[in-house]
């Protein structure tokens, strides 16, 4: 896992309950993805979140294992 800190005093990462952040201040929190299941196909979907609409995307991945989209997500934005 990376935590990014950047000259204006903000990170960026993926946060994990594991990393007390909260002891650093207040947080300020925005989802980049969200992982929903979709009833017609009986799989989880990964959506990237659109920075300038805060709107989910189209479906990035898609599996029926909800800790493979998990996966996926952790995988994609620690690139």
């Amino acid at each position: 896992m990376t935590i990014t800190f950047h000259d204006d005093g903000t990170a960026s990462g993926l946060w994990a309950e594991d990393i007390p952040l909260h002891d650093l201040g207040s947080l300020s929190v925005k989802r980049a993805s969200t992982i929903e299941f979709n009833d017609q196909t009986s799989e989880w979907e990964v959506r990237l979140i659109d920075s300038a609409t805060q709107t989910p995307g189209e479906v990035r991945f898609s599996n029926p294992s909800r800790q493979a989209c998990i996966a996926w997500e952790h995988k994609f934005f620690d690139q």
